[in-house]
């Protein structure tokens, strides 16, 4: 095996290091500038008309709280390997997603955490984390769905309903079946070895993540003077989540495929398009960007673990 000098070793690491936080702040540079759809004019007569420190200081505490809820998550699992601090759990968290930013479906979170522990853990570390976002991902579904029959989309309810079934009954058929070892039913015993607690910890914390910002989209339409009733309007951000949470994307790139989804359900309900790009664009800069700002600086500061002898 080739042996690397010391040296040489620190230098690729910071080469990585910097790789990762200028490809980070360049894609997201890159899609502020040059779209098109944005018009800043109108989003600044409308800031000026509407503006209140009170409420900037709302919606930021509620991109907070998103990602706190997210942190109190990955600490919970965490526990499964072993006890991590608040403060542990928010730079692995923050790091992770900055590393996931250019990734699709940010796959290079999960790498990105599993630098933070011992190689030997590296699969209970994926296999956490696929618990983490996998939690969130059927709380959009199921949120998603019942939008869909209040908001009256029957088809899409009907689709929706079509293609449960038959991921059902193709899981049932394909349980026994491996790939590399692993299992539907391997997977389900692992879920298992879980304590219920910390299962049921991982359901309300997802539970208040995702009402948290579901309604700071909702609070931005009101600040957009989008005059809509609260039951259409939160249905409609449910069905947008999930249909779009439903596609593959890279992280830098969730403002415009949220924005494109949401472009047509909102435009049945007659509200204009450059307000649903703004608020995309918000929403995505404010629950991601941000969080990638402050990751940048866990990243350059990561310390790679070293092997145990």
């Amino acid at each position: 095996m080739i042996s690397i000098p010391h040296k040489a070793k620190q230098f690729l690491v910071l080469l990585v290091k910097l790789l990762i936080v200028g490809g980070a702040f360049y894609f997201i540079y890159n899609q502020l500038a040059n779209n098109d759809k944005l018009d800043w004019q109108k989003f600044i007569t409308v800031f000026h008309k509407n503006k209140s420190v009170l409420g900037i200081g709302f919606i930021l505490l509620l991109s907070v709280m998103n990602r706190y809820f997210e942190i109190l998550k990955w600490q919970n699992l965490a526990r499964v390997i072993y006890p991590i601090s608040l403060g542990e759990a928010t730079k692995q968290v923050l790091a992770a997603l900055t590393a996931g930013i250019f990734t699709p479906n940010g796959v290079g979170e999960y790498a990105g955490k599993a630098l933070y522990f011992q190689k030997s853990e590296t699969k209970n570390v994926v296999f956490l984390n696929l618990i983490c976002n996998g939690i969130q991902m059927v709380l959009t579904v199921v949120f998603g769905t019942i939008g869909i029959l209040i908001i009256g989309h029957s088809k899409w309810f009907l689709g929706i309903i079509g293609i449960a079934v038959f991921i059902f009954l193709f899981s049932f058929f394909l349980k026994k079946i491996k790939i590399k070892g692993y299992s539907i039913e391997k997977l389900i015993e692992k879920i298992n070895t879980i304590p219920k607690p910390i299962h049921q910890k991982n359901i309300v914390l997802g539970i208040l993540r995702y009402l948290v910002f579901s309604h700071q989209y909702y609070f931005l339409f009101l600040a957009f003077n989008v005059d809509l009733p609260y039951l259409t309007l939160i249905s409609t951000i449910a069905v947008v989540y999930f249909l779009a949470s439903s596609l593959p994307t890279f992280q830098f790139l969730d403002f415009a495929v949220k924005g494109s989804v949401a472009i047509y359900f909102f435009g049945i309900l007659g509200v204009n398009e450059w307000i649903v790009v703004f608020i995309s664009t918000l929403m995505w800069f404010l629950n991601v960007v941000l969080p990638v700002i402050l990751g940048s600086y866990y990243v350059l500061n990561f310390k790679p673990k070293t092997a145990i002898a």
